[in-house]
């Protein structure tokens, strides 16, 4: 099963000239549209902001909830280290299941 292809940058152009070609080869006709029109058909910078228009909003004071989120931004104190264990001595057996040695082991 082979893989199906994907076309390339320098296929996608090709094939985006021939369309364009046809278009014109067809009777239509491109015009220029200025840098930084938009679909207002206005420039960007005489797009009006709408942030801007309504008045400033007054804010709310909230210490409680400031308290709060402030609270949590205190680190407590460290989780206490786990206490280590004292090693332990362990049987080392051979294939056959006798007692070769005697190991310490730390767990």
């Amino acid at each position: 099963m082979a893989m199906k292809h994907r076309p390339t940058k320098a296929e996608l152009r090709a094939e985006l000239e021939r369309h364009v070609d046809d278009f014109i080869v067809q009777g239509g006709e491109i015009r220029a549209v200025p840098r930084g029109a938009t679909g207002w058909g206005t420039p960007m910078a005489a797009k009006p902001d709408f942030a801007f228009e309504r008045p400033k909003e007054s804010r709310t004071p909230l210490p409680e909830v400031v308290a709060s989120i402030e609270a949590r931004k205190i680190k407590s104190a460290p989780p206490p280290k786990p206490r280590r264990r004292a090693p332990r001595k362990k049987a080392l057996y051979d294939d056959f299941g006798e007692l070769v040695r005697w190991v310490w082991v730390d767990e």
